[in-house]
């Protein structure tokens, strides 16, 4: 891959990169830091039990959120690496190329198309 691709995906994962931050940050203010009547708005009912369940359950997809968001960033993270060790954009599986399309939609992508369906097919 040339260098000027390999810095247009740099470029895509660091923007990825940082939305992914602020997102993570938003969420964590929002949610994983509030007290159960601040998630909420701040009832002034906040012992009504539905309220209670309602607050807990936001909490709960909020911390789901986070882990995928966390889970995300770390194929980020590993993209970032295998530009940096020139191995970005090569299929594990087979060693050829992946296309660039798919990195554009998938920059974590490690494997092929082809590659990638014959595992899923495999599952």
């Amino acid at each position: 891959m040339t260098h000027y691709k390999l810095e247009y995906f740099r470029a895509l994962i660091l923007r990825k990169r940082a939305e992914l931050l602020k997102d993570l940050s938003q969420i964590e203010e929002q949610s994983m830091n509030a007290t159960a009547p601040e998630s909420s708005g701040g009832l002034l009912y906040s012992d009504h039990m539905p309220d209670l369940g309602s607050d807990t359950m936001e909490r709960e997809k909020a911390f789901m959120f986070a882990c995928r968001d966390g889970t995300y960033l770390a194929h980020l993270d590993q993209a970032l690496e295998r530009i940096a060790e020139g191995t970005f954009g090569v299929c594990r599986v087979c060693g050829g190329e992946i296309a660039k399309e798919r990195l554009k939609a998938v920059p974590i992508a490690t494997m092929c198309v082809s590659c990638k369906s014959e595992e899923d097919k495999r599952r």
